[in-house]
């Protein structure tokens, strides 16, 4: 078995949050918690996964501190998994991946699920990475300034 490379501790942001939401199912687990999924029983039932899977994954979400581990609301014995602020914070990220998978993995004219504005019923705009001022960026826009060994930013 491949011992997996921890990443908690990179000068990279990308690679930090990978190392915390970055496998399939927990991105799944967050997407459904948007859609509206509390309890064990309800993630399970939509995403098909191994029992034992989805415990791990449920307990890196509350560990990291995506998701909280709450009473259920109902008043019974079980516990539901809500988004915490921090979790909430994921929610530009899950639309630009559904942005993103709309318009490189379906055809045209292929049904798929969609995500609306619950007020107008509308589609959403495109996300789009903007400047301090307000223009549109595109990669050759932007440059990243690594870390040096003594802890400064550089080019």
């Amino acid at each position: 078995m491949v011992t997996r490379k921890r990443l908690d501790d990179s000068e990279c942001p990308v690679a930090r949050s990978v190392d915390a939401i970055g496998d399939w199912w927990s991105l799944l687990i967050v997407r459904d918690a948007f859609d509206g999924s509390r309890r064990f029983g309800e993630f399970q039932r939509s995403l098909g996964v191994a029992k034992n899977i989805l415990t791990a994954r449920l307990r890196t979400l509350v560990a990291g501190g995506v998701l909280a581990s709450v009473p259920a609301s109902d008043g019974s014995a079980y516990r539901e998994y809500v988004l915490t602020p921090k979790g909430e914070a994921l929610f530009p990220v899950v639309v630009a991946l559904r942005q993103w998978g709309e318009r490189h993995f379906f055809a045209e004219d292929e049904p798929h699920s969609e995500l609306v504005d619950r007020r107008r019923g509308e589609r959403l705009r495109t996300l789009e990475i903007l400047s301090a001022d307000g223009r549109p960026l595109t990669p050759d826009d932007t440059v990243v300034h690594k870390v040096s060994p003594t802890g400064t930013a550089s080019p």
